[in-house]
């Protein structure tokens, strides 16, 4: 699972070293985040297929999803595609994926936070309703929790621990060092980091960034340049009971 993909920079780190890595490591499903993708806000229907041909398997996303409104359109015809579960009814797009791996069954939700985010339904009474819509048979399941708040991220994982096979949080583009399985087998990790350009504040330009806090003015961010890092979790599952075998921190340089 890999950390928010971030501009043309995290979109390239992923094209050119996926493949290679799913290889080496004998990685059987790959699952990124991709909010940011499209030059750091949203991604299109391009962006997507060229990530799916990279390796990745399933997209998960957050609040800046419906940044681009070309997606509105694309994510109905897209399932790999996802926005957080627990945003209204009636809003484009699904929020779980189901399907096989090598003849096991897989389930990835999305779930957006509350606190310090923009307004959306409660993500612990999604997760039990996206729970209870799966079949038994499903017992590997994969959570991507798009939170501000660690507490939050932390509440879900024990929430959810021994209910499903790894909770990983995402939107901070900030990688966290607490990678654990939890008592009842859950992986676990606050932020998976980002995939994209280190050289700037959260993958914009640093210049740009402290225009808006020193003197308060709003011009739009724009991703910066410079070392590029794929950051994620590598997560090794026991396909009969969905618990988590085997947990590792991934941050890997990318020139």
């Amino acid at each position: 699972m890999t950390g928010d993909t971030v501009a043309r920079a995290g979109r390239r780190a992923i094209e050119e070293r996926l493949h290679d890595l799913r290889a080496q490591r004998e990685i059987d499903f790959v699952v990124s985040n991709v909010e940011n993708a499209a030059a750091g806000f949203s991604i299109t229907q391009r962006i997507t297929e060229d990530l799916l041909a990279a390796g990745v398997d399933v997209m998960t996303s957050g609040n800046h999803i419906f940044d681009k409104k070309e997606i509105l359109e694309y994510i109905e015809k897209q399932p790999r595609l996802l926005r957080p579960a627990n945003y209204a009814p009636g809003v484009p797009g699904k929020g779980r994926w189901t399907g096989k791996v090598r003849g096991v069954p897989i389930a990835v939700i999305n779930l957006q936070g509350r606190v310090f985010m923009t307004p959306c339904d409660d993500p612990f009474r999604c997760a039990e309703a996206q729970l209870a819509a799966l079949e038994p048979s499903v017992k590997i399941i994969l959570v991507d929790m798009h939170a501000e708040a660690t507490s939050e991220k932390m509440a879900m994982g024990r929430y959810l621990d021994g209910r499903v096979s790894a909770v990983v949080g995402t939107h901070t583009h900030v990688q966290t060092a607490d990678e654990q399985i939890l008592p009842e087998g859950t992986a676990y990790l606050t932020d998976l980091g980002m995939t994209g350009p280190h050289d700037g504040v959260i993958g914009m330009r640093t210049e740009i960034v402290l225009e808006r806090y020193l003197r308060g003015l709003s011009a739009k961010f724009e991703p910066c340049e410079g070392e590029i890092k794929m950051n994620g979790l590598i997560v090794d599952i026991d396909e009969t009971t969905g618990r988590a075998l085997r947990v590792e921190r991934l941050s890997l340089n990318h020139s």
